[in-house]
């Protein structure tokens, strides 16, 4: 499993995309997506919505087990990923590119976001 360099991680398992004009997508990883088992159900932020970081803003249900989705960052959303909602699976099969949550104009980002590398070691992976 290799986290891609370019996005930043939180400790609760999302990744973070570098800020383009102020917007930044957001999904879980890999790992986490792992964890999980087979995603089924992707309850995420809508557009207008207000996410803040480190607090619960979706969950995603599996065969497995729900889990809480939380915002690594602050902001307002800007586009939810329909087609997750659509086809959970996504998160699964694509976790870094078809896979994505939401995007979000990041009004601050924390200084806690970890690298690739830093991200690898905590996960264990």
């Amino acid at each position: 499993m290799s986290n891609p360099q370019q996005l930043r991680y939180s400790k609760e398992h999302e990744w973070l995309s570098a800020v383009e004009d102020g917007v930044a997508t957001v999904g879980i990883t890999e790992h986490a997506a792992n964890a999980l088992g087979d995603v089924v159900y992707a309850q995420i932020p809508e557009v207008g919505d207000t996410v803040t970081a480190g607090e619960t803003c979706g969950e995603l249900e599996s065969t497995k087990s729900v889990s809480d989705l939380y915002s690594p960052v602050t902001g307002e959303v800007t586009a939810s990923n329909q087609d997750v909602v659509d086809d959970p699976s996504l998160v699964n099969s694509a976790p870094f590119e078809g896979g994505w949550l939401f995007k979000v104009r990041v009004a601050e980002e924390p200084k806690d976001l970890l690298s690739a590398d830093e991200y690898t070691e905590f996960s264990g992976n």
